[in-house]
């Protein structure tokens, strides 16, 4: 055995299921985040580590923004107008989903990789 065998295992897409779904459920928890009502630790198991810290760190400017204005943290009113998914590796899925909240439109854009026989987040960004 070698060093490489205990690392994340790359799995191709025919392994995996349906990322559709993964991508609507991972887009409302990382928006719950953003909006405070939520954990990041919960969404964890679906992030790679990179796109976890960069999602901990936005939560973390979102929540000193609120507590500045003295806002508190509210379940977000939003829907998922679009979900465009394409692959351009096999294994690998970019997806950008549209969001409508009462103010406006907002895009999420996310990269899943097929790791260990499902589906993990290794890029996320909210627009």
């Amino acid at each position: 055995m070698t060093l490489e065998d205990f690392a994340p295992q790359p799995t191709p897409s025919a392994d995996l299921p349906d990322p559709t779904p993964l991508l609507q459920s991972l887009t409302r928890g990382v928006l719950e985040v953003l909006a405070g009502v939520r954990e990041a630790d919960q969404l964890a198991r679906w992030l790679s580590q990179d796109a976890f810290l960069s999602l901990t760190a936005r939560a973390n400017l979102s929540t000193r923004a609120r507590s500045a204005r003295g806002v508190v943290p509210a379940r977000p009113v939003f829907r998922i107008l679009s979900t465009h998914v394409c692959e351009p590796a096999d294994g690998v899925v970019e997806a950008t989903l549209i969001v409508q909240t009462p103010g406006r439109a907002r895009a999420v854009a996310v990269r899943l990789e097929g790791l260990d026989r499902r589906w993990r987040a290794t890029s996320l960004a909210i627009l």
